[in-house]
């Protein structure tokens, strides 16, 4: 009766520890971190969401994409984002990498296969396209891609778009962020933003602004 009546106690005990875990770390933790989220950051915490002016907007009507999720685009006067494999390609709802390994003959037919056709579409040597260029993330959503593919893509879009190569290489600089504190990371540039800042400025050039460069 005694080992019984300890362990009612014992398992009281234990699911009284559960329930108050389950309040402070599951309810209330959770709700002020996004109050408190909500009022110091509430563009980053509704999603980062951008508008077609590049603004930061908390409202899904006008957003055009988040600065958070890459985006596929087919779009030739664009700026192309990494291969996707998520779902069939930067789908939000199936985020994954491909979970293929480094000796896999699927991958490096893959591989193969993106090399060569971002080779013949910016007219290059497949040896001189950068690796970012031809593998997936582990999300399939990255939102940016190395200065290097970047660059490779300046002379197709300056073509595609009747801008000049400096004019695009200025905004390319204006939306690459180096490494995290200095240390952490490898240079990136931000796509979206970059396609949307393209597509001021070439509205910009076709309405003969002095601003566009």
């Amino acid at each position: 009766m005694k080992d019984l009546l300890l362990l009612a106690r014992t398992t009281w005990a234990g699911l009284r520890l559960l329930l108050a875990a389950t309040l402070v770390l599951g309810l209330l933790y959770p709700l002020a971190i996004t109050g408190i989220a909500q009022v110091a950051a509430p563009w980053r915490s509704e999603g980062s969401l951008l508008t077609a002016e590049g603004e930061h907007t908390t409202d899904p009507e006008l957003a055009v994409g988040s600065e958070l999720v890459g985006q596929g685009t087919t779009d030739p006067a664009q700026f192309q984002p990494r291969p996707s494999a998520a779902g069939e390609g930067w789908d939000t709802l199936s985020t994954y990498g491909s979970n293929l390994g480094p000796e896999s003959p699927d991958l490096v037919a893959a591989i193969e296969e993106r090399r060569a056709e971002v080779a013949e579409r910016e007219g290059v040597d497949p040896g001189d396209v950068p690796p970012d260029a031809v593998t997936a993330s582990a999300s399939g959503l990255d939102p940016d891609i190395s200065p290097a593919y970047a660059a490779l893509q300046v002379p197709r879009v300056a073509r595609e778009t009747g801008l000049s190569e400096d004019r695009v290489r200025e905004l390319v600089a204006e939306h690459t962020d180096g490494r995290t504190l200095g240390v952490l990371g490898e240079p990136r540039v931000h796509v979206l933003p970059l396609n949307l800042a393209l597509d001021r400025a070439l509205a910009a050039a076709q309405a003969g602004s002095p601003d566009a460069g």
